[in-house]
């Protein structure tokens, strides 16, 4: 997939931003092509090559978003009980940049918080993966990122408790 110039993308970690520029520089001996990426007060390089697909995307179609919504609303999958394994896995789940993962990480950690405290890491990639979701919510429904965090909110409300297992 090509972007140009001004075209909106979600990287994969730092979540929404816009295409600023296209440069080539030297990377080990070769002429690379990198997509300057701006996200929030950052700019991100991006390597283009056969696997930018996997680090940059489009944001998501408002139709296609929507659709998201069941998998917020559904039933929660089980999280393993080790919090060192279930960190891994759900950082390596969140690794492959996909809207859908972002909303089941999302789904299974606010479940699992209503069955018990979560740890600090368990926090932080809940709220990482919050604020990726409002961002890219807020842009492909053309909403404030306040109101797309109070319509997650009402959408998790009736979640049933996780478990682990």
């Amino acid at each position: 997939m090509e972007f140009r110039v001004g075209d909106p993308v979600v990287h994969w970690t730092f979540g929404l931003g816009k295409i600023i520029g296209v440069e080539e520089r030297a990377l080990s001996d070769s002429r690379t092509l990198f997509y300057l990426v701006e996200v929030r007060d950052l700019t991100v390089y991006v390597h283009v090559d056969q696997r930018t697909e996997n680090r940059l995307r489009p944001p998501t179609a408002p139709r296609e978003f929507k659709k998201l919504f069941a998998i917020l609303k559904g039933s929660p999958e089980p999280l393993v009980e080790d919090r060192l394994e279930r960190k891994s896995l759900l950082r390596k789940g969140l690794a492959d940049g996909k809207v859908e993962t972002i909303c089941r990480v999302i789904r299974d950690l606010t479940a699992l918080s209503r069955q018990k405290p979560l740890n600090d890491d368990d926090k932080n990639i809940l709220h990482r993966a919050q604020n990726l979701l409002c961002a890219e919510w807020g842009f492909s429904l053309s909403m404030p990122q306040e109101q797309a965090e109070s319509e997650l909110q009402q959408l998790l409300t009736n979640l049933a408790p996780g478990t682990t297992g």
